[in-house]
């Protein structure tokens, strides 16, 4: 028999715990038709994720915008493609698909054979720099600030800095406090934002108390980023700082 998990286990899932309550009745207007919630229907998932893998003291956070619908929607792991998720990552369990679903976008969980290509491109980095897991999150943490994804009717993905202002808000608030939460536990060196955007929400909390920056967010609809990501985020990071290996 497992002993109590210890504080450095149990402050992460405290964190993703209460941002799941305080976003779970949020209410979003057309065009969002179907709203995924990953810390609900895959938790389990996401807490195999934070237990192996959230580790205090590293070099930087890095801050993705929200879930991809063949990524974290199907994995409960930011950037979750399925296939290194599984392989690399070692998780392959732990989500249970909600009831209510997209017609066009369904959460099939580590069944889904479609490609997260963003997921594909910064777990594969990770793995061919790094080699292990553990080298490579003794360094870094990988989280996303909104826990949501929002679909159009017609299976859209549509991202959060594209809801009216009266749904960011309440949105925001929680995201800034999960986020804070989870700085103040990890104590990184600084906070490097997966595109500008994600940078800019992390400057509105700690641009005055740690190095906040940003990489290229390894999109496909970016042609930088289709150009060769890898190089491209590496000299980010060493302009930030952050040697690889």
């Amino acid at each position: 028999m497992s002993g109590p998990a210890s504080p450095t286990r149990e402050a992460p899932l405290r964190i993703v715990r209460t941002l799941a309550r305080d976003v779970r009745d949020l209410a979003f207007s057309p065009p969002v038709a179907h709203v995924y919630h990953p810390l609900d229907y895959a938790f389990d998932a996401h807490r195999q994720y934070l237990e192996r893998h959230c580790r205090p003291g590293i070099d930087a956070l890095l801050l993705g915008m929200n879930p991809g619908p063949f990524g974290m929607v199907q994995t409960g792991v930011p950037f979750g493609e399925v296939s290194l998720v599984r392989e690399w990552l070692g998780i392959d369990t732990g989500v249970e698909p909600p009831p209510v679903q997209h017609p066009k976008r369904p959460v099939q969980g580590f069944a889904c054979t479609r490609s997260e290509i963003s997921g594909s491109r910064l777990w594969g980095w990770a793995r061919d720099r790094f080699g292990t897991p553990d080298a490579f999150f003794g360094r870094f943490f990988v989280w996303n600030y909104c826990p949501l994804a929002f679909l159009e009717a017609s299976g859209r993905n549509r991202t959060p800095d594209k809801l009216p202002a009266a749904e960011r808000q309440p949105l925001y608030r929680a995201c800034d406090r999960a986020l804070a939460a989870i700085v103040t536990h990890l104590a990184p060196r600084r906070i490097v934002g997966i595109g500008r955007w994600s940078e800019a929400r992390a400057r509105a909390l700690f641009e005055d108390s740690m190095p906040v920056g940003h990489i290229l967010h390894p999109s496909p609809a970016s042609p930088l980023a289709n150009r060769g990501w890898p190089e491209a985020a590496e000299a980010q990071l060493r302009t930030l700082g952050v040697t690889v290996p």
